[in-house]
């Protein structure tokens, strides 16, 4: 073999494990730079604070219907002999219907014309018989005065007098009766014309020409007429559970499957108090008033609809799976002074600041409000220095060896020494913005007392927020939520990281 040949052979297992090399440098920097980014990633999955709109509904299914709905009816028993009207036909105030034969009403009408003259004739014939009782009986008075004739005589004619009065009488009054029986009968012969009571559109017919109809019982059917179409209504059925947070003039969204991209708008009119229990679950009617103007919804469409109970702009924001997060590792749980101070921040002037800013203030109120402010941030700057030099807030369990903040449960004493709590937050408030509140009118006082009050019942619970790599365990508020998020106010600011869960570890 010649020294060429002998130099190639010996360079291929060179080159070979060369190429070995540095692909498990390149796998060595590959695993390197994973471990490196999961290490960077950290322990915990967090999420961003926001700031956003929450908005909270309800939802509810319910059937559309017409506002009103006259159902028409027959008084009169009788075949139908015409039909004018048919589904979807527009009708107006008075326009006919249908028909029902009006042949026996037309001959009781005949009838009942003769009877009254024969009656009037009877009446005719009392009459001369009364005028020949009254010459009988003053001819006979005058000659018993004279005593030519017998006392029995002028009492007889006395007598048929009174009768022929009584035949009078009775002649007029038979008048009278067959009068009224038949005018009865005009009236039936008018109810043969089936007439529309509304201006409106017929949604059902349920007779046909040659049908008999008989009203001897109950007033038959035959037609339902919507009176107005451009103005509809839905009846929702509202659980028990949501029925609380529904008021009159709420807003309501909904659609139905014949136009499944099209939204449509309504609002509260009415909650009705009659509640129905189907399976044991009890829910309440609602109803809805919609604009159809253009008549493009329908009567009888199923409705999927929400009812928008609170909505809430431009506020704080987090992920209900921060609410939820229980830390698993014991370096969460240790205390510290600055979880101390969060815990008793909670925001609480922030609020006040949204409160007093939706009040629309006069320059003289603002002041007002801006010095009660600061005499509540000096007092809580005055205790938070206490709490650091004491070590811990025993107001939230967090004293000296008190194992840091704690949060109140609501059942037993600590659900009573929360309504304490609370009791004496608001006694505090009153006092310190006593002077502002009294320079307030009397509705923005109302709306004061009420914004103040609800503030105060908010609930609170834990939140971990993300500091240089490990959790702080902080208090906030709660507001409204919309199932997704929540609002929150505390020692919290949009662009925070919250904690939602801990990654696995290898």
């Amino acid at each position: 073999m010649s020294q060429p040949s002998r130099r190639r052979s010996s360079l291929i297992p060179r080159i070979v494990l060369g190429i070995v090399v540095l692909a498990l440098l390149g796998a060595g920097a590959w695993y390197w730079k994973g471990r490196q980014a999961k290490a960077e990633e950290g322990a915990y999955r967090t999420a961003e604070v926001e700031r956003g709109n929450i908005r909270v509904a309800i939802s509810a299914t319910g059937t559309l219907s017409a506002i009103s709905t006259v159902t028409v009816g027959s008084q009169i028993s009788g075949q139908v002999t015409d039909v004018l009207v048919d589904f979807n036909s527009p009708v107006k105030k008075g326009d006919v219907l249908a028909r029902i034969d009006p042949k026996t009403y037309e001959a009781q009408i005949e009838q009942g014309t003769a009877q009254i003259a024969a009656a009037r004739a009877s009446l005719a014939q009392a009459q001369a018989t009364l005028h020949n009782a009254e010459l009988d009986y003053r001819r006979k008075a005058d000659l018993g005065q004279q005593k030519l004739v017998a006392q029995s005589d002028v009492d007889l004619a006395r007598a048929a007098l009174d009768q022929a009065r009584a035949q009078l009488n009775s002649a007029q009054a038979q008048i009278r009766q067959q009068t009224a029986s038949t005018q009865t009968t005009r009236v039936n012969l008018e109810r043969t014309v089936i007439r529309s009571p509304v201006d409106g559109v017929v949604l059902t017919r349920s007779i046909e020409p040659g049908q008999t109809v008989a009203a001897s019982l109950q007033a038959p059917e035959l037609f339902t007429i919507a009176e107005d179409l451009r103005k509809m209504k839905i009846e929702l059925a509202v659980d028990e559970a949501d029925i609380g947070q529904v008021k009159v003039g709420q807003g309501v969204s909904f659609t139905v499957d014949a136009f499944p991209d099209r939204q449509f708008k309504g609002l509260v009119e009415q909650v009705r108090l009659a509640a129905t229990t189907t399976n044991n679950v009890v829910t309440y009617p609602v109803v809805v008033t919609v604009d159809n103007g253009d008549e493009i919804l329908l009567p009888g469409l199923t409705v999927n609809a929400e009812i928008e109970v609170s909505k809430r702009d431009n506020v704080l924001k987090v992920s209900n799976a921060a609410l939820r997060y229980k830390p698993t590792s014991e370096d969460a749980q240790a205390p510290g002074a600055p979880q101390v101070a969060q815990v008793r921040g909670g925001g609480v002037t922030e609020d006040l600041e949204r409160i007093a800013g939706s009040l629309q203030l006069k320059s003289e109120q603002r002041a007002a409000f801006d010095a009660a402010v600061k005499a509540v941030r000096d007092r809580q700057a005055a205790r938070m220095a206490q709490v650091q030099q004491g070590g811990g807030n025993r107001l939230f369990g967090g004293g000296p060896g008190g194992g840091g903040p704690r949060m109140v449960t609501s059942g037993g004493a600590g659900g009573a020494m929360q309504a304490q709590q609370r009791q004496r937050m608001a006694e505090r408030f009153q006092q310190d913005f006593a002077g502002f509140r009294a320079t307030l009118e009397p509705a923005q006082q109302q709306r004061w007392d009420n914004e103040l009050k609800a503030l105060l019942a908010a609930k609170r619970a834990p939140l971990y927020k993300l500091v240089a790599g490990k959790p702080e365990r902080i208090m906030v508020r709660l507001g409204a939520s919309d199932g997704s998020a929540t609002e929150v106010a505390g020692d919290l600011k949009a662009g925070d990281q919250v904690i939602v869960g801990e990654r696995a570890r290898e």
